[in-house]
Protein backbone atom coordinates (compact mmCIF):
# COMPACT_ATOMS: atom_id res chain seq x y z
CA UNK A 1 0.00 0.00 0.00
CA UNK A 2 1.10 3.41 -1.14
CA UNK A 3 1.35 5.78 1.62
CA UNK A 4 1.05 9.16 0.20
CA UNK A 5 2.26 11.19 3.30
CA UNK A 6 5.72 10.26 2.57
CA UNK A 7 5.41 10.07 -1.44
CA UNK A 8 4.74 13.99 -0.98
CA UNK A 9 6.83 14.35 2.37
CA UNK A 10 10.46 16.37 2.16
CA UNK A 11 11.18 15.74 5.24
CA UNK A 12 14.53 15.59 6.24
CA UNK A 13 16.09 16.08 2.74
CA UNK A 14 18.87 18.59 2.52
CA UNK A 15 18.08 21.70 0.03
CA UNK A 16 20.28 24.35 -1.50
CA UNK A 17 18.29 27.43 -3.10
CA UNK A 18 20.17 29.54 -5.47
CA UNK A 19 18.73 33.12 -4.89
CA UNK A 20 17.05 31.95 -1.87
CA UNK A 21 17.79 35.89 -1.13
CA UNK A 22 15.02 36.72 -3.74
CA UNK A 23 10.85 36.67 -3.55
CA UNK A 24 10.95 33.49 -6.03
CA UNK A 25 13.81 31.45 -4.46
CA UNK A 26 12.90 32.99 -0.66
CA UNK A 27 9.26 31.20 -1.06
CA UNK A 28 10.97 28.13 -2.48
CA UNK A 29 13.39 28.52 0.19
CA UNK A 30 10.51 29.03 3.15
CA UNK A 31 8.38 26.14 1.70
CA UNK A 32 11.13 23.45 1.85
CA UNK A 33 12.18 24.80 5.36
CA UNK A 34 8.56 24.80 6.67
CA UNK A 35 8.04 21.03 5.44
CA UNK A 36 11.30 20.01 7.69
CA UNK A 37 13.96 20.00 4.78
CA UNK A 38 17.22 21.35 5.60
CA UNK A 39 17.58 24.31 3.85
CA UNK A 40 20.42 26.29 2.94
CA UNK A 41 19.46 29.70 0.99
CA UNK A 42 22.73 31.27 -1.43
CA UNK A 43 22.97 34.64 -2.68
CA UNK A 44 26.04 37.30 -3.34
CA UNK A 45 24.74 39.18 -0.53
CA UNK A 46 25.27 38.13 3.22
CA UNK A 47 23.28 40.73 4.59
CA UNK A 48 20.42 40.25 2.50
CA UNK A 49 20.43 36.56 2.66
CA UNK A 50 20.43 37.10 6.65
CA UNK A 51 17.34 39.08 6.25
CA UNK A 52 15.63 36.67 3.92
CA UNK A 53 16.16 34.23 6.64
CA UNK A 54 15.13 35.85 9.89
CA UNK A 55 11.89 36.58 7.69
CA UNK A 56 11.53 32.45 7.13
CA UNK A 57 12.35 32.20 11.09
CA UNK A 58 9.53 34.70 11.92
CA UNK A 59 7.04 32.70 9.19
CA UNK A 60 6.98 29.33 9.76
CA UNK A 61 9.40 28.89 12.64
CA UNK A 62 11.75 27.03 10.98
CA UNK A 63 16.21 28.17 10.49
CA UNK A 64 17.94 27.96 7.17
CA UNK A 65 21.52 28.11 6.66
CA UNK A 66 23.25 31.47 4.68
CA UNK A 67 26.22 30.92 2.20
CA UNK A 68 27.16 33.75 0.36
CA UNK A 69 28.99 33.31 -3.25
CA UNK A 70 28.98 34.40 -6.59
CA UNK A 71 27.38 31.15 -8.65
CA UNK A 72 28.89 32.68 -12.45
CA UNK A 73 32.48 32.24 -10.33
CA UNK A 74 33.58 28.19 -11.15
CA UNK A 75 36.29 28.86 -7.83
CA UNK A 76 33.73 30.52 -5.87
CA UNK A 77 30.84 27.84 -6.97
CA UNK A 78 33.26 24.91 -5.98
CA UNK A 79 34.36 26.16 -2.50
CA UNK A 80 30.11 27.24 -2.28
CA UNK A 81 29.50 22.91 -2.77
CA UNK A 82 32.61 21.74 -0.44
CA UNK A 83 30.95 24.28 2.49
CA UNK A 84 27.16 22.87 2.09
CA UNK A 85 28.68 19.47 2.05
CA UNK A 86 30.68 19.75 4.77
CA UNK A 87 27.59 21.76 6.94
CA UNK A 88 24.73 19.03 5.46
CA UNK A 89 26.69 15.80 4.80
CA UNK A 90 25.30 16.46 1.09
CA UNK A 91 22.53 17.07 -0.78
CA UNK A 92 19.15 16.09 -2.09
CA UNK A 93 17.37 19.13 -3.80
CA UNK A 94 19.07 22.14 -5.58
CA UNK A 95 17.36 24.78 -6.60
CA UNK A 96 18.77 27.49 -9.07
CA UNK A 97 16.31 31.05 -8.71
CA UNK A 98 19.37 33.25 -9.32
CA UNK A 99 18.96 35.80 -12.24
CA UNK A 100 19.24 39.68 -13.43
CA UNK A 101 16.89 41.01 -16.12
CA UNK A 102 18.12 44.29 -17.55
CA UNK A 103 16.34 46.06 -20.23
CA UNK A 104 17.74 47.16 -23.44
CA UNK A 105 16.61 47.32 -26.80
CA UNK A 106 17.76 44.62 -28.96
CA UNK A 107 19.74 46.91 -31.73
CA UNK A 108 21.41 48.86 -28.39
CA UNK A 109 22.12 46.07 -26.17
CA UNK A 110 25.63 46.94 -24.49
CA UNK A 111 27.96 43.57 -24.95
CA UNK A 112 28.56 44.14 -20.94
CA UNK A 113 25.04 43.93 -20.02
CA UNK A 114 24.42 40.84 -22.27
CA UNK A 115 27.36 38.82 -20.62
CA UNK A 116 26.12 39.27 -17.44
CA UNK A 117 22.90 38.59 -17.83
CA UNK A 118 24.19 34.87 -20.06
CA UNK A 119 26.82 34.77 -17.17
CA UNK A 120 24.11 35.47 -13.92
CA UNK A 121 21.38 33.66 -15.45
CA UNK A 122 22.97 31.01 -17.85
CA UNK A 123 26.45 30.42 -16.63
CA UNK A 124 25.56 30.02 -12.86
CA UNK A 125 23.20 27.57 -13.58
CA UNK A 126 25.62 25.24 -15.12
CA UNK A 127 28.22 25.48 -12.49
CA UNK A 128 25.91 24.84 -10.02
CA UNK A 129 24.39 21.73 -11.37
CA UNK A 130 28.15 20.66 -12.48
CA UNK A 131 29.19 20.74 -8.72
CA UNK A 132 26.04 19.84 -6.66
CA UNK A 133 25.11 16.81 -9.02
CA UNK A 134 28.07 14.95 -8.74
CA UNK A 135 27.26 14.32 -5.33
CA UNK A 136 23.55 13.14 -6.79
CA UNK A 137 25.30 11.08 -8.81
CA UNK A 138 27.24 9.51 -6.17
CA UNK A 139 24.34 8.48 -3.98
CA UNK A 140 22.14 7.75 -7.30
CA UNK A 141 19.50 10.17 -6.34
CA UNK A 142 18.98 13.79 -6.76
CA UNK A 143 16.49 16.91 -7.56
CA UNK A 144 17.46 19.40 -10.11
CA UNK A 145 14.78 22.47 -10.53
CA UNK A 146 15.58 25.47 -12.43
CA UNK A 147 13.73 28.66 -12.11
CA UNK A 148 13.04 29.73 -16.02
CA UNK A 149 10.69 31.86 -17.01
CA UNK A 150 7.35 32.14 -19.03
CA UNK A 151 9.56 35.00 -21.15
CA UNK A 152 11.28 31.80 -23.07
CA UNK A 153 8.45 30.77 -24.94
CA UNK A 154 6.30 34.07 -25.26
CA UNK A 155 7.37 36.59 -27.38
CA UNK A 156 6.65 40.84 -27.18
CA UNK A 157 6.20 43.34 -29.62
CA UNK A 158 8.88 44.93 -27.96
CA UNK A 159 11.94 44.07 -27.83
CA UNK A 160 13.65 45.64 -24.64
CA UNK A 161 13.77 42.01 -23.03
CA UNK A 162 15.08 39.98 -26.14
CA UNK A 163 18.23 39.19 -23.67
CA UNK A 164 16.32 37.94 -20.60
CA UNK A 165 14.32 35.69 -22.54
CA UNK A 166 16.78 34.39 -24.56
CA UNK A 167 18.88 33.22 -21.22
CA UNK A 168 15.70 31.51 -20.02
CA UNK A 169 15.25 29.84 -23.22
CA UNK A 170 18.38 28.44 -23.05
CA UNK A 171 17.75 27.38 -19.21
CA UNK A 172 15.05 25.59 -20.47
CA UNK A 173 17.42 23.67 -23.38
CA UNK A 174 20.18 22.95 -20.63
CA UNK A 175 17.81 21.54 -18.38
CA UNK A 176 15.88 18.89 -21.03
CA UNK A 177 19.36 17.94 -22.35
CA UNK A 178 20.77 17.82 -18.85
CA UNK A 179 17.63 15.40 -17.56
CA UNK A 180 18.59 13.00 -20.28
CA UNK A 181 22.34 12.41 -19.13
CA UNK A 182 21.28 12.26 -15.69
CA UNK A 183 18.21 10.21 -15.46
CA UNK A 184 20.21 6.51 -15.25
CA UNK A 185 21.51 7.93 -11.81
CA UNK A 186 17.98 8.86 -10.10
CA UNK A 187 18.74 12.43 -10.79
CA UNK A 188 15.53 14.48 -12.10
CA UNK A 189 15.92 17.85 -14.06
CA UNK A 190 12.80 20.29 -14.39
CA UNK A 191 12.53 23.67 -14.82
CA UNK A 192 9.66 25.58 -13.40
CA UNK A 193 8.62 29.07 -15.59
CA UNK A 194 6.49 31.43 -14.24
CA UNK A 195 4.71 34.77 -15.43
CA UNK A 196 5.45 38.38 -13.91
CA UNK A 197 5.50 37.59 -10.50
CA UNK A 198 4.35 39.48 -7.38
CA UNK A 199 7.61 40.19 -5.33
CA UNK A 200 9.19 43.15 -3.13
CA UNK A 201 11.50 43.71 -6.25
CA UNK A 202 8.37 44.40 -8.69
CA UNK A 203 6.13 46.22 -6.32
CA UNK A 204 7.74 49.40 -6.74
CA UNK A 205 7.86 48.62 -10.74
CA UNK A 206 4.08 48.08 -10.35
CA UNK A 207 3.08 51.39 -8.77
CA UNK A 208 5.38 53.37 -10.90
CA UNK A 209 3.45 51.56 -13.99
CA UNK A 210 0.38 50.36 -13.15
CA UNK A 211 -1.28 49.60 -16.66
CA UNK A 212 1.96 46.94 -16.56
CA UNK A 213 -0.38 45.07 -13.50
CA UNK A 214 -3.53 46.11 -14.83
CA UNK A 215 -2.13 44.88 -18.92
CA UNK A 216 -1.11 41.49 -17.52
CA UNK A 217 -3.93 41.06 -15.50
CA UNK A 218 -6.19 41.36 -18.31
CA UNK A 219 -4.63 38.55 -20.50
CA UNK A 220 -4.17 35.82 -17.58
CA UNK A 221 -7.33 33.33 -17.44
CA UNK A 222 -7.34 33.30 -13.75
CA UNK A 223 -7.27 36.94 -13.74
CA UNK A 224 -4.06 37.93 -11.74
CA UNK A 225 -0.34 37.88 -11.62
CA UNK A 226 1.59 35.43 -10.17
CA UNK A 227 2.48 35.13 -6.27
CA UNK A 228 6.18 33.45 -5.23
CA UNK A 229 4.32 30.44 -3.41
CA UNK A 230 2.38 29.23 -6.65
CA UNK A 231 6.28 28.53 -8.02
CA UNK A 232 6.91 27.19 -4.18
CA UNK A 233 4.32 24.81 -4.41
CA UNK A 234 5.74 23.59 -7.77
CA UNK A 235 9.18 23.16 -6.47
CA UNK A 236 7.72 21.00 -3.35
CA UNK A 237 6.61 18.57 -5.67
CA UNK A 238 9.37 18.37 -8.12
CA UNK A 239 11.28 17.85 -5.05
CA UNK A 240 9.41 14.97 -3.46
CA UNK A 241 9.23 11.25 -4.37
CA UNK A 242 5.40 12.32 -6.17
CA UNK A 243 7.51 13.69 -9.23
CA UNK A 244 10.07 10.76 -9.10
CA UNK A 245 9.14 9.93 -12.78
CA UNK A 246 8.93 13.38 -14.36
CA UNK A 247 12.01 15.07 -15.57
CA UNK A 248 13.00 17.23 -18.43
CA UNK A 249 9.70 19.47 -17.93
CA UNK A 250 9.20 22.80 -18.07
CA UNK A 251 6.53 23.81 -16.00
CA UNK A 252 4.59 27.29 -16.01
CA UNK A 253 2.29 28.02 -12.68
CA UNK A 254 1.29 30.84 -15.04
CA UNK A 255 -2.90 31.34 -14.77
CA UNK A 256 -3.21 29.92 -18.24
CA UNK A 257 -1.53 32.42 -19.93
CA UNK A 258 0.38 30.12 -21.91
CA UNK A 259 -2.79 28.53 -23.60
CA UNK A 260 -3.90 31.72 -25.35
CA UNK A 261 -0.67 31.37 -27.84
Amino acid sequence: MTDYKKLFSIQGKRAVVIGGGGGIGGAIAEGFAALGAKTAIVGRSLERLKKQADAIKSNCGAAVECFAADCSDDESVAKLYADVCSAFGGVDILVNSQGVNKKFSALEHPVAEWDEMYDANVKSVMLTCKYFARYMKEQRCGRIINVSSIGAILSKQSDISVCYSSTKGAVNAYSVNLAAGLGEYGITVNCIGPIMTETEMMKPIFEKNPELLSGTVARVPIGRIGKPEDCAGVAIFLASDAAEFITGQIIYPDGGLSTLQ
